[in-house]
């Protein structure tokens, strides 16, 4: 049969990745997690099969693949695998080439391989030099082919031995008992063909392709422990004594006062308590512009520090510092499945045992209508069958993209908690946002001081500042802070007493003094009417004003707001040009929430807000057949972000929030939605573009690798060329996947 060979090839393939199947589906009601209660070692879990948990390091039961730890350490790497697959690869080349040559030496014109090598010879050479490939380099493939059958999961590995098999069993018989053969299996010759050369190359073609996708793999992990190695390996912790000294990074705790000098990376998670600087955060957020960090303001860890020097006292470190979540998070997305994987996991239900029955038929049909010799051709039909059938880039399509976009997302300030955020996230049509802390900084501060008749600006900013000491509400945070800034000293205060949703009350350099809304000066007698135009005319441009009364006469008001973000205005414009309708859920009053609104072009506003009712408004409007987004940042925003399809957290802000939501900006402002939003849809399309290459090149290289083009053009695939074009596709969809982290979001 080898002298017919040269009708077999292909041309134009090239070799590369073959990859495990992932599109085995659980059997129903069957439990995968072997990790037992209490277990506090490293879990191994199958990247394309989530289910499946172990206590230690293993093959995959459903897919064969090797399974792989579920959080990422600094730890070194166990490269195991990829060193004895690299060590296989290289035996089966240098074995196989020598294979190929007495094989299909004689295709070469002018070479005579029976005058080189008499053919009995070769034969016994071939079987030699063949034999430890198959069962050697291709132990563990024969391995897990057998494993896959006997548990029931049929994949990759189930095509793969099953065609290697064949070809080499039928080869050795061949070799050892030709006359077993009846003519159906002879050449021109009268000598029975031998196919330890198909068997050979496959397997080392296969070894090529798990050393590609190991190394990619490889890179991939070690992207995302890179982000680990971002964090200094030492601290430089001040005592109480002042005293400065270096302490590796493990021993610093909670409440540790840390000195970061210019030029330095921050250490660990905490805030700063002296000292000025800017921080460079680009790392975490891919924002470039440093940020300005003074006393009271958070940092991160593995951040940049500028040319100030500043003391830190240590806030979350280790296992709960924002860098090491962010790892564990991007690890965890990059293995989990998106909902789209179900198309692949459906076709995978049937495929394997479809292309087994093709191969059968094809075998059949040879045997019967095929040429002489007839078997001859039969067998090699069906072993290009099943190996050309081997749905490797079809696993591939979905698990990798979802891979790269995670730690593109990651590179960019965006945190998907899985691959479902990435595929639905570009789906939404509404997207919810609450007012402060999303649309706005989150730290109100002092906009205006207006004084009244007998007072002055300085002193109605003293007493309100005395007054709102006493207090833990944000507004008067910004009224204390706004006296620090203008230096003024503060006065004391007695009988403090705060009066819930109206203000509080004292007494200030022996005066009663009163500072609060328009229903606590009407409680108390005092007359503000003076005053009111005035402060219905600052709540119109957003603010929230606040009257001071001083021994029960108007002294004057004070005004507090919230500023927008730099970056609202453009999110929001771009959002808009991305179809997207933008509703405002906020406690604040109507007046306070339209100013904002009609400032930021936002369609609709929902003010006065309770924190329960958020997650009946994101009801409200899923009802209406709308896809919802909801972006928040505080623990009354968890059960809304829950609720809705997509919850967006802002990273600047709770844990809760975070934990409720399917993606976190690290930012923690509208533009990373934007940035998400773009990551999403370049991501499905990468999908789609993966399938379909996927399915084209299944459905087309079967029926060729089958034999239905012999009647016309009389080409056939041989199992060698099926075995390069399978890698070739897996080359194709990884490639296509790589693309992701080029593309300019």
């Amino acid at each position: 049969m080898k002298d017919h060979e040269h009708n077999h090839h292909d041309h134009g393939h090239e070799l590369g990745s073959c990859c495990h199947d992932e599109h085995a589906e659980a059997e129903p009601g069957k439990n995968y997690d072997k990790v037992p209660e209490g277990f506090d070692g490293t879990v191994y879990t199958c990247p394309m099969h989530p289910e499946v948990r172990e206590p230690g390091p293993g093959d995959c039961p459903l897919c064969g693949m090797a399974l792989e730890p579920d959080t990422v350490s600094l730890e070194p790497e166990d490269t195991s695998e990829l060193d004895d697959m690299t060590r296989r690869m290289w035996v089966g080349v240098v074995l196989s080439v020598p294979i190929l040559f007495l094989a299909m030496g004689g295709m070469v014109p002018g070479v005579d391989m029976n005058a080189l090598v008499p053919h009995g010879i070769r034969v016994w050479i071939e079987l030699a030099l063949a034999t430890p490939v198959v069962l050697w380099c291709g132990w563990p493939f024969l391995v897990r082919g057998v494993k896959s059958i006997r548990q029931r999961s049929p994949n990759m590995f189930t095509l793969i031995a099953l065609g290697v098999s064949v070809a080499y069993v039928y080869s050795v018989v061949a070799a050892a008992a030709p006359g077993l053969f009846p003519a159906s299996f002879r050449g021109e010759s009268g000598q029975v063909g031998v196919y330890f050369e198909a068997a050979a190359v496959i397997v080392t073609l296969v070894l090529l392709g798990q050393v590609m996708e190991l190394r990619a793999r490889s890179t991939t992990n070690a992207a995302i422990r890179g982000l680990l190695e971002l964090a200094p390996n030492t601290a430089r912790r001040v005592d109480e004594h002042g005293n400065e000294e270096d302490v590796p990074l493990d021993q610093v705790e909670v409440g540790d006062r840390l000195r970061v000098r210019p030029g330095e990376k921050v250490p660990v998670d905490g805030t700063v308590v002296e000292g000025r600087s800017s921080i460079d955060e680009s790392m975490l957020t891919g924002e470039s512009v440093p940020v300005e960090k003074s006393a009271g303001d958070e940092v991160i860890g593995a951040t940049v520090n500028g040319t100030g020097s500043l003391i830190v006292a240590a806030g979350r470190v280790g296992q709960d510092s924002m860098l090491n979540q962010i790892v564990q998070l991007v690890a965890k997305a990059s293995r989990s499945r998106a909902p789209i994987q179900g198309v692949a996991d459906r076709v995978a239900a049937w495929f394997v045992p479809a292309v087994v029955l093709v191969a059968v038929l094809a075998f059949i049909a040879w045997a019967i209508w095929g040429p002489a010799p007839s078997m001859a051709y039969a067998l090699i039909n069906a072993v290009a069958v099943l190996i050309i059938a081997c749905p490797c880039a079809l696993g591939l399509a979905t698990p990798m993209s979802i891979l790269v976009a995670s730690g593109k997302g990651a590179s960019m300030g965006v945190l998907f908690r899985d691959a479902e955020a990435i595929q639905t996230l570009r789906e939404v049509d509404t997207l919810i946002v609450d007012k402060t802390g999303t649309l706005t900084e989150g730290r109100p501060k002092l906009t205006e001081v207006e004084a009244g008749d007998g007072f002055d600006e300085q002193t109605v900013l003293r007493i309100a500042a005395a007054l709102e000491r006493g207090s833990e509400h944000p507004l008067a945070e910004a009224i204390v802070d706004g006296a620090r800034d203008q230096h003024l000293e503060p006065l004391d205060v007695e009988d403090f007493d705060s009066v819930t949703g109206q203000g509080v009350t004292g007494r200030v350099d022996g005066k009663t003094v009163a500072l609060g809304n328009r229903a606590l000066m009407d409680g108390s007698g005092i007359d503000v009417e003076a005053l009111a135009e005035r402060a219905e005319s600052l709540r119109g441009l957003g603010r929230t004003a606040m009257f001071l009364a001083v021994d029960g006469r108007a002294a004057g008001l004070v005004a507090v707001a919230d500023p927008i973000k730099n970056t609202t205005p453009e999110a929001i414009r771009a959002l808009h040009g991305d179809g997207l309708a933008i509703v405002m859920l906020t406690g604040d009053s109507e007046t306070t929430a339209r100013a904002v609104a009609e400032k930021l072009g936002i369609d609709q506003v929902f003010a006065d807000v309770r924190p329960e009712q958020k997650a009946e408004h994101v009801e409200r409007l899923q009802a209406e057949g709308r896809f919802v987004a909801m972006a928040g940042d505080g623990i009354n925003d968890a059960p809304a972000l829950a609720r809705a399809r997509v919850g967006i957290a802002m990273g600047t802000g709770t844990d809760i929030a975070m934990e409720s939501a399917g993606v976190t900006l690290v930012k923690g402002d509208l533009t990373g939605i934007v940035r998400a939003r773009r990551l999403s849809e370049a991501t499905m399309k990468n999908i789609k573009q993966n399938l379909f290459f996927a399915f084209a090149y299944n459905s087309l290289g079967v029926p060729i690798a089958a034999g239905v083009l012999y009647p016309f053009f009389g080409l056939l695939l041989s199992p060698m060329i099926a075995a390069a074009a399978m890698a070739f596709s897996s080359v194709s969809v990884i490639g296509n996947a790589l693309r992701l982290r080029r593309s300019d979001l």
